[in-house]
């Protein structure tokens, strides 16, 4: 597994570069067999040091965690632990399903753009334009998973909404976690 260890405006020493690699290397390699490559960045807000930790599977998917401390080593623990939950709860999935995905998840590059949001004092004039302001393009790679495994996605990056591609008729499909705390699922498949 490759491992990118950095710190934002924190120096980083070789021993909890040592100490991320084997207890990272040890937790992942429970329950995922070949994991691709993992982030560490180390951080500090206010007293506090923040880790924040990605795990890249070789099956597509990915797990993030994010722990906080008044130490640097107990905030990669805190964030070592929550992965170690993460992965635990998506192999328990996984065989649950009874299912094993013999062959890494498929992925289909898309444009994604970031829009500028309209101001508060524009509202009172109507726009000359409706076309909004783009910010940002970059890419975005869009997986083709079942709707059980989105969700397990979703869960596991901590995101708040996931756009795949349904394997089962390979259309366009979004899952979200909706206010009441539940999954919402559309699926504008034409029948």
């Amino acid at each position: 597994m490759r491992y990118q260890i950095s710190g934002k405006q924190i120096d980083i020493g070789d021993a909890l570069q040592t100490h991320v690699k084997d207890s990272l290397g040890a937790a992942v390699g429970k329950y995922a067999q070949r994991p691709t490559d993992a982030t560490v960045v180390f951080s500090k807000s206010g007293a506090e040091f923040v880790c924040e930790a990605t795990v890249h599977l070789s099956t597509g998917l990915t797990a993030s965690a994010k722990g906080h401390a008044h130490e640097i080593y107990a905030a990669f623990d805190s964030t070592c632990e929550k992965m170690d939950k993460q992965l635990r709860r998506y192999k328990r999935r996984l065989k649950d399903h009874h299912r094993d995905r013999p062959h890494p998840v498929e992925t289909e590059q898309a444009p994604m753009y970031v829009l500028a949001r309209s101001g508060h004092e524009e509202e009172e004039h109507e726009p000359e334009d409706l076309q909004p302001i783009i910010v940002a393009e970059m890419e975005m790679r869009i997986p083709s998973l079942s709707v059980g495994e989105a969700v397990m996605q979703m869960e596991l990056a901590g995101a708040p909404v996931l756009v795949f591609r349904n394997e089962k008729h390979s259309g366009v499909n979004v899952v979200y976690r909706r206010e009441d705390g539940n999954v919402g699922w559309i699926d504008p498949r034409m029948e």
